[in-house]
């Protein structure tokens, strides 16, 4: 009967549970710190999951939702009475009523969370489609995660679509939604913290106070298109939750040293009709300027037949020499990363064969599913399609690889499907492509990489991500806009990407889409991108100038000397790394991961565990103004071979510090830290 749903215990474990009332299902996993909670039906299909992978394996066609493997059960005492059970692991305690399933998450004494009153799921229809998850909110509590959100570090408040789309020039303070899909959140209030992760890949959304209903105490919500619901409950601290996921979903990998150099970018070069000339000269000015390069991002002009982008094909008027070119940049240690993209435009002259062969999605009715993209109507290759994904590979073997070009940028892979009858083959069990759009994309970044050799200085990039995508590749935070507000947003973003388990990233310095950034905001990104793991310039700017190092002739000396900061800060930053990696802590992040008392929303931020970062967000600013978190920190003046430290500092103590757009950026580091390689 809808609104009263009795369940009952039907089996137990000693770590799993599970309930039932007439076809619905409900089931309980206790695990060290986390409980995995799963609402279905009798029959449902569960797709499997490519994102929870705790023994850092994963089988080609993804891991059953509902396995165990690699995670530790933890023992849970139960006991019941007229109203429900409450289940006892650890330190931790739950109540589950018996009507409708609702759940009480406790620490200590206190209530930590709970499920909405009277409905929390959508147990027979009673909320609506797909699949829902109401559960109590305060009103000042603090909302952190989600994957590259714009606005605030405190999502509080707000409301989110989950889903991925190509948003170039996105407004960083409220456009959404953006590039990756990461369903999983922490919220931190009065009683404690804990995090949420739902284990999915469709469209949905969440609610953190933007809806209200009369008829309820004040709640927040997640909705997604999928029937049934598995989502994990994490328990600690801000820190331990965050370290817990990323361990459920199985780390970060690390990448190689070159990457942590500077890359240059621009679309500019590969649109060029001259494109080789262009890259050529890259290296020259460089060399010129004394700059040292670890990468270059080839964008996708290289690919062009006319006006139009066809992956795999070398517009060799461009560029006479693929092979000759790769060569000729790895001589000066600089490697490449080529854009790639998995949409074939339907006049590319590999798509009737790769249609033949029933490699791209499909209609409902069979035939190949077309959509709008770059100029044209193209359709994407379904990597669910075991030939389709050897395809892919064998093609990035053929075409890059071979020809010297060991990494790749996955690129405009958000996949746009937004209807309803379009299929893939789900590694032979049919799915709509809606429900796993994000998901191609994880499975694009895997067949690019399966295609290069098992050498130590090979990478991948993708554009868009799931919640795992880091155990293969980095990221970035997209087409970005040039502008100071926007800037700082994009730190805020950083932030949240940091606090949603993506650690390895960047942005495009210096901003993608739109004009020429002005000198002021030229410099203070560069002083600000030092302290992020990707440090590239990248560009698409209307007047067909470039974000490299010499944009600004009369700065170049400006520049150089940030540049080598940057240098003298890769030794330390790899070590960061690999404690990153090792310990599944993020790299950059916000002071009050350290000092809860620190207000999230502060532009400081460290750069790895000694580093504390102070960049400079407003226009016309000449100075900073910190307050330092705990500990004793010296503040670094200029760059000398051992780091000149200027002065000492307690925490505590508030600062001002001059900082002109000619400065070094300001920057504490913890007393006794060795940062700079002696």
């Amino acid at each position: 009967m809808k609104y009263d749903h009795r369940f009952t215990l039907k089996t137990r474990e000693e770590s799993t549970f599970l309930f039932k009332e007439s076809d619905i299902n409900a089931r309980l996993d206790f695990f060290k710190d986390m409980v995995r909670v799963a609402i279905y039906k009798d029959g449902t299909r569960f797709f499997n999951t490519f994102s929870v992978c705790p023994d850092g394996e994963i089988p080609y066609e993804g891991r059953d939702k509902l396995s165990c493997k690699g995670l530790a059960g933890e023992k849970t005492q139960m006991t019941e009475d007229d109203g429900g059970w409450t289940f006892t692991f650890g330190s931790h305690r739950l109540f589950v009523q018996k009507k409708n399933f609702l759940i009480t998450h406790y620490e200590g004494g206190e209530a930590l969370f709970k499920d909405r009153e009277y409905m929390a799921y959508n147990l027979e229809g009673e909320l609506g489609r797909g699949a829902c998850h109401y559960l109590s909110r305060q009103e000042d509590e603090y909302i952190f995660g989600l994957g590259d959100k714009s606005g605030d570090v405190n999502k509080n408040g707000r409301c989110f679509k989950l889903g991925t789309t190509d948003s170039m020039g996105f407004d960083a303070r409220s456009s959404d939604p953006l590039y990756k899909h990461v369903p999983f959140y922490i919220c931190r209030n009065s009683a404690g913290s804990y995090g949420i992760y739902y284990d999915t890949y469709s469209d949905g959304e969440f609610n953190f106070g933007r809806e209200h209903d009369n008829y309820y105490s004040p709640f927040k919500s997640f909705r997604c298109e999928e029937e049934y619901l598995v989502y994990y409950v994490f328990y600690g601290s801000v820190p331990e939750i965050l370290r817990s996921f990323v361990r459920l979903s199985g780390g970060t990998f690390l990448p190689p040293k070159w990457t942590l150099k500077y890359c240059g970018s621009t679309m500019a070069y590969t649109d060029a009709d001259n494109a080789g000339e262009q890259l050529e000269g890259f290296l020259a000015l460089c060399e010129k300027y004394g700059i040292s390069p670890g990468g270059f991002y080839l964008s996708s002009g290289y690919t062009q037949i006319g006006d139009k982008r066809y992956v795999f094909h070398w517009n060799t008027n461009k560029i006479p020499s693929p092979e000759g070119l790769s060569r000729t940049f790895r001589d000066k240690g600089v490697e490449f990363l080529p854009n790639i993209k998995p949409c074939f435009l339907d006049d590319h002259p590999m798509y009737e064969m790769i249609a033949e062969n029933g490699w791209f999605l499909k209609n409902g009715d069979g035939t190949t599913a077309k959509f709008p993209f770059w100029g044209g109507m193209g359709s994407y290759l379904d990597f669910t399609n075991e030939n389709a994904a050897t395809f892919w590979t064998e093609c990035v073997k053929k075409e890059l690889i071979d020809k010297g070009y060991y990494s790749t940028w996955n690129d405009n892979n958000e996949y746009d499907v937004p209807d309803e009858d379009v299929y893939a083959d789900g590694f032979g069990r049919p799915i709509r492509a809606k429900l796993i759009k994000p998901l191609f994309s994880y499975l694009m970044t895997r067949a690019s990489l399966e295609a290069a050799p098992d050498i130590s200085n090979k990478t991948a990039v993708s554009r868009c991500g799931i919640v795992g995508t880091s155990r293969i590749a980095s990221t970035w935070t997209g087409d970005n806009r040039t502008s100071f507000e926007d800037f700082r947003f994009n730190h805020k973003m950083a932030m949240t990407m940091s606090l949603s388990g993506i650690y390895n990233f960047g942005q495009d310095i210096g901003g993608f889409a739109g004009p020429k950034p002005s000198k002021e905001l030229f410099l203070r990104w560069i002083q600000y991108g030092i302290f992020t793991p990707r440090f590239v310039l990248h560009s698409w700017n209307t007047d067909g100038t470039s974000n490299m190092p010499w944009l600004y002739e009369d700065e170049v000396e400006t520049v150089k000397r940030l540049f080598d900061l940057r240098e003298a800060l890769i030794p330390y930053l790899y070590r960061q790394m690999e404690r990153s990696v090792s310990e599944c802590t993020p790299i950059i992040y916000p002071v009050f991961l350290e000092d809860s008392d620190y207000d999230p929303e502060s532009d400081v931020f460290f750069f790895g565990r000694d580093v504390l970062a102070c960049p400079v967000f407003d226009e016309g600013a000449t100075s900073v103004t910190v307050t330092l978190p705990g500990g004793e920190w010296c503040l670094v003046k200029e760059l000398s071979d051992k780091g000149e430290v200027l002065l000492e500092y307690k925490g505590g103590d508030t600062v001002e510090v001059s900082c002109t757009i000619r400065d070094i950026p300001v920057f504490f580091v913890r007393k006794g830290a060795q940062v700079f390689d002696k």
